[in-house]
């Protein structure tokens, strides 16, 4: 599985979702900041239409919204 969360460092609900990957110990997720790359930023609006943080590409399908990835990070343990 293919993780790779779309966010930039001061969003806070970037933060709430990097809060829980850290807590977790979660070591499968590629971050990439829409702030300090703008290939990135390019890729989060060509793939998933919008440029909006956080997002959780899982196998390349997107998820928006901090809940719905916190939620799904916990469903799916590493």
């Amino acid at each position: 599985m293919t993780l790779k969360l779309y966010m930039f460092e001061t969003c806070p609900y970037c933060r709430k979702v990097i809060n829980e990957i850290e807590a977790s110990g979660r070591t499968d997720i590629e971050y990439h900041n829409i702030h300090k790359n703008e290939e990135d930023r390019l890729e989060l609006i060509r793939v998933g239409g919008k440029q909006q943080v956080p997002c959780l590409f899982v196998d390349g399908k997107p998820m928006y919204e901090s809940d719905d990835i916190v939620e799904w990070l916990r469903a799916n343990p590493q």
